[in-house]
């Protein structure tokens, strides 16, 4: 332990962020990284605890406490607080594959199991986290890693999110040829398409693809795997495939939506307004918040992404719509808390977006069925010409598992220490596998469904599993 009394002699210090107003106007990232002395305070602030619940990753009553990684955080806050930021990175990147995107959109459940945040204020594990990675990155920390021999296995990867990229990280240092395939333009899945860039920089998933190329993972896309043929060609051609395609089918909004212009998905939205202006793609004008009262039903992430990429959109108005009353929101000191997108959407136009307590009840339309408004339960109408709803997934989509053969009964769906299926050399894993969550236990998943995928071609396994 570094500091003893850290914990008493410093106060938390989150990253800075942008003015609200200002990063509203542009798509840059807003977390502005402390300085390196106040860094060191950060990590001196870990206690070191005996039993370090922030990387337990228990399941109690329902609810996981800690990191799903079993992240060694006592051990890289020491370092640094000693100033060793290269030994912080070996212990970061023992457990975790992706600490660039973990340390940016990962929600801390370390943070809420911090021992010091009992009767204080939790350790900045997340930001120490991005901190030790970015580090890596801009010294030459991070290196090129290529195993020492190749086995002569193949396996093929199906989808490119987090949980697919480190299933196929694990495996290539385990020395079997990887190849990852991809649906879209571009690789990265949920972190490329899902997630705005002002939260996770494209350019940073790019680093990280190059980086895996580099040490001699392949990536093809552009290749729908849902396509029976292309779903043959790879099981007979690889010696196993994973498959990590997402929990992409939302959850149906409830309402008449058929012939109408201008209703959306949360995913639908937030991949057009990527396409549009990280790849500079044309895409339709429906798609597009400009000039519109919108408005998001929902809360969560994807909510808050839809709310904050409408204001750079320049939309006209933005409310959010939430099912459940605002009491179940309240923190502990009864405030209200308010994510990035709701300080932004507050700064625009002068009041918190969220409406609590409110359901859409019908939608009213024009001549030719572009919509005008929405009518809520409680008989309110709120101006709106284009409806997203971020209601959340209902599982992942029907046609890769019919591709593959694959039963979506299967215990592989609902056992929590299956990978494996029902076809032989197929195995499954991330949101596909456990039903939409985070992005850290995607990347969880992956390291042990690649631990599974050893073990079943080479006969023993010296991976480590998360899960």
């Amino acid at each position: 332990m570094g500091k003893i009394t850290g914990f008493l002699d410093y106060l938390r210090q989150n990253d800075s962020q942008r003015p609200p107003l200002e990063r509203a106007e542009d798509w840059d990232e807003f977390h502005l990284p402390q300085p390196d002395g106040v860094r060191a305070q950060q990590g001196g602030r870990c206690m070191n605890c005996g039993t370090p619940y922030c990387q337990a990753g228990m399941l109690y009553e329902g609810a996981v406490f800690g990191c799903p990684l079993h992240n060694l955080i006592p051990e890289w806050n020491d370092m640094l607080w000693s100033g060793n930021r290269g030994h912080a990175l070996s212990r970061l990147l023992k457990t975790n594959n992706f600490p660039e995107f973990t340390g940016r959109v990962c929600p801390a459940p370390c943070e809420d199991a911090c021992i010091c945040g009992l009767y204080g204020d939790a350790v900045t594990i997340r930001d120490n986290e991005l901190c030790v990675i970015e580090d890596a990155f801009s010294s030459g920390g991070m290196k090129r890693r290529r195993p020492p021999q190749w086995s002569g296995k193949k396996i093929a990867v199906v989808g490119s999110g987090p949980a697919g990229l480190a299933a196929a990280d694990q495996l290539n240092h385990r020395g079997h040829s990887v190849t990852v395939i991809e649906r879209e333009a571009q690789p990265g899945g949920l972190l490329t398409y899902g997630i705005p860039n002002m939260k996770l920089p494209k350019s940073v998933v790019l680093r990280r693809v190059s980086l895996m190329t580099d040490e001699g993972v392949s990536f093809v896309t552009g290749v729908d795997a849902a396509k029976p043929e292309t779903a043959r060609r790879l099981t007979e051609e690889y010696d196993a495939v994973i498959l990590c395609c997402g929990a992409e089918q939302p959850r149906p909004l409830g309402l008449d939506t058929a012939e109408l212009s201008g209703v959306l998905y949360g995913t639908e939205y937030l991949k057009a307004a990527v396409e549009r202006q990280a790849f500079h793609l044309e895409v339709s004008e429906s798609a597009l918040a400009s000039g519109k009262d919108v408005v998001v039903i929902g809360t969560g992430d994807t909510a808050s992404d839809c709310v904050a990429t409408a204001l750079r959109q320049g939309c006209k108005s933005v409310v959010q719509l939430v099912r459940r009353p605002k009491e179940d929101y309240l923190a502990a000191d009864c405030s209200l808390p308010a994510d990035y997108a709701h300080e932004e959407a507050a700064a625009v136009f002068g009041a918190d977006p969220r409406r609590f307590a409110t359901q859409v009840k019908s939608l009213v339309t024009e001549e030719g069925g572009a919509l005008t408004a929405v009518v809520t339960a409680q008989g309110d109408t709120l101006p709106c010409g284009l409806l997203i709803g971020a209601t959340g997934f209902s599982g992942c989509a029907e046609n890769i598992c019919r591709a593959f053969g694959v039963e979506k009964s299967d215990a592989a769906f609902t056992d929590a220490r299956r990978f494996s299926t029902n076809v032989e050399k197929v195995f499954v894993a991330g949101d596909m596998r456990r039903g939409a969550s985070l992005v850290v236990w995607a990347i969880a998943e992956g390291r042990t469904v690649a631990a599974e995928v050893d073990q079943f071609l080479s006969g023993y396994t010296n991976l480590v599993q998360s899960v």
